[in-house]
């Protein structure tokens, strides 16, 4: 499986016993929601190697506790610690609202209110403090900021959002 068919679940932090079970610190609000898994990738030397899960429970209400197949001992879970988890992209539960998965929204349009349509967004930059849209308008590339109070509308139907940009952002990229 490629990487770029697959979101990041998390990262194995450390192990819960010596039979190779595994703490593994998602990157979720709803971990329940990965309780039932039978699978998931392990990133191996920037490869996704898969592993099935024999037992899966949460851990201190925000960790997954996984019992995989073939990591039977300290020294095969000592080698999966720091390793970052991946799971196909068809798994995300279906987002509503004003609420979208980064991935989801390359391609659509970003339309402000006042001025109208600005461009395709491209890119989300979440290496900044605030994450970025990045937004191709013509011969720019406009970054406009991530942020619920500027989120009107998300369209998936016309793959467009909506916002209401402050007085000057776009007239910064000109």
């Amino acid at each position: 499986m490629k990487k770029e068919a697959c979101f990041y679940l998390g990262t194995i932090i450390g192990k819960y016993s010596f039979k190779g079970e595994l703490l593994i610190k998602t990157d979720t609000d709803n971990i329940e929601s990965y309780l039932n898994l039978s699978s998931f990738f392990i990133e191996i030397e920037n490869k996704l190697v898969p592993y099935f899960i024999e037992k899966c429970l949460i851990h201190k209400s925000s960790l997954l506790r996984l019992k995989l197949e073939d990591v039977s001992n300290e020294e095969i879970a000592n080698s999966l610690i720091k390793k970052k988890t991946y799971l196909p992209l068809e798994l995300l539960p279906p987002l509503e609202g004003k609420k979208f998965y980064y991935h989801e929204v390359i391609g659509f349009k970003i339309i402000d209110q006042k001025e109208g349509e600005i461009g395709t967004i491209i890119k989300i930059n979440d290496k900044t403090t605030q994450p970025l849209f990045e937004v191709n308008e013509g011969n720019n590339i406009v970054l406009i900021p991530l942020h619920d109070d500027l989120l009107i509308n998300v369209d998936r139907k016309n793959q467009s959002i909506l916002v209401n940009l402050p007085e000057g952002l776009i007239d910064l990229f000109h």
